[in-house]
């Protein structure tokens, strides 16, 4: 399956501009293992037991940096910033001695992905350069620019998708191939990882105007490119704010995987939501079955329609069929037909606004969580009590289509990757 990546944009655009950035990596003899250090996006750890796991990995892993543990947000920002700047003045973190663009592989089993890291400008919205497709919550976008700012650097990258840069993609392939990588690491989810250095001039500007005149979409970071929007806007031009850490791959070498992210309601037991939404649905138990067997069950139902599996204390129940009148109640009709028939949009406006009055607000965080895996969106409702919606991916197609046409989809719609580990390249502002 291609993943999404926009072409070209209009003749004369300056379109991608990735710049080379002296790297902020771990000392390899100061950690106990660079896979030790590593995390997820700050986004897909699973807090808290994910965030204590990967605090108790290593002393120093980088978690430490992009979740920081305190009692208010501006406590966690300083400790954050302060944690950075003991860490490089003990030695545990140092610069690359010259700029560069990172070459970044990740292999999962039979799937490889490779891209390119670097510092890329930030072009206006209005341009079509980087397009975002889904939307963003004020709450963690002020969260992310508190932290930024505290610290003066971008902790990780985001993860564009972009398409048919034959020269960039060609120099990817031939470093990966022929050359000796800076670090190579394994992390406890088996995916293996390995970075290069790309100093020469040369190939960084052979790969410079490739990219040029060519869009990327978001493939993974949309809250973090909302913050690299806010900080450069708070910024006088010509400053570090004008560029963001970001990993490019070009999808029609390596496509990208798409997978559903998962909702947690903590405070809202199964057996009232499968009554409340029994009147709207077709609702079928799904006895005896695994985890595994429900999801297959519900790939199934969503070649037909809107479906959703609900999880938790009492097993696993297939929703599908909407009423068709309920669905036009309740879903707004100013959107294209492909956003009205998505699941999260179905979910969002008629199951969580009408159906549970569940609110999707940044003043009751802990009413709805987003997981990345549905094990642990399944383990998260029993503990709790709670219901966990258990959801199908999205087609690409219509990720693409929608963001070319600059329809925002639900926030959290889509996880595409293997996202960038977290803690094997950084970039500080005050090295450029």
């Amino acid at each position: 399956m291609s993943t999404p990546g926009p072409h070209p944009g209009p003749p004369g655009e300056q379109g991608l501009r990735l710049t080379p950035f002296r790297g902020l990596r771990y000392v390899a003899e100061r950690v106990g293992s660079l896979a030790a250090v590593t995390s997820p996006p700050y986004d897909v750890v699973v807090r808290p037991d994910g965030q204590r796991h990967l605090e108790t990995a290593d002393p120093y892993n980088v978690v430490r940096l992009i979740l920081p543990d305190a009692e208010t947000p501006q406590a966690r920002h300083g400790k954050a910033a302060r944690t950075l700047a003991a860490w490089r003045e003990q030695g545990v973190l140092a610069a690359d001695p010259d700029p560069a663009l990172y070459v970044y592989e990740q292999r999962d089993g039979d799937h490889l992905q490779r891209g390119v890291i670097g510092a890329l400008r930030l072009s206006p919205p209005e341009d079509g350069v980087v397009l975002p497709h889904e939307d963003v919550m004020p709450g963690p976008v002020a969260d992310r620019a508190a932290l930024m700012r505290a610290t003066r650097a971008n902790l990780e990258p985001l993860l564009l998708a972009y398409r048919d840069g034959d020269a960039t993609a060609a120099l990817v392939e031939r470093t990966a191939d022929t050359r000796e990588p800076l670090l190579g690491t394994t992390t406890e989810d088996g995916v293996h990882h390995r970075l290069w250095a790309l100093t020469d001039p040369a190939e960084i500007a052979a790969a410079g105007a490739d990219l040029a005149g060519r869009q990327a979409l978001i493939a993974d970071g949309h809250h973090r490119w909302a913050t690299y929007r806010r900080l450069q806007a708070a910024h006088p031009p010509g400053t570090p704010w004008d560029f963001g850490l970001v990993l490019l791959v070009d999808t029609a070498r390596h496509p990208l995987r798409v997978r559903a992210i998962h909702r947690v309601l903590q405070h809202l037991p199964p057996a009232r939501a499968l009554d409340a939404a029994s009147p709207f649905f077709r609702v079928r138990a799904l006895p005896g079955r695994t985890l595994d067997a429900a999801l297959g069950e519900l790939a199934d139902a969503a070649e037909q329609g809107n479906a959703f599996v609900l999880a938790g204390g009492n097993g696993f129940h297939l929703l599908d069929r909407p009423d068709p009148g309920a669905l036009d109640r309740h879903v707004p009709a100013d959107r294209p037909p492909q956003w009205r028939r998505l699941d999260a949009t179905v979910l969002h406006h008629l199951l969580l606004d009408h159906v549970w009055q569940v609110p999707d607000s940044p003043d009751l965080p802990d009413e709805i969580r987003y997981i990345h895996t549905a094990d642990a969106a399944v383990e998260q409702a029993v503990r709790h009590g709670g219901t966990a919606v258990l959801m199908h991916p999205v087609r690409e197609p219509v990720v693409r289509e929608l963001a070319e046409q600059g329809v925002m989809m639900p926030r959290k719609s889509t996880s595409f990757g293997p996202k960038p580990a977290g803690g094997l390249v950084m970039r500080s502002l005050d090295l450029g």
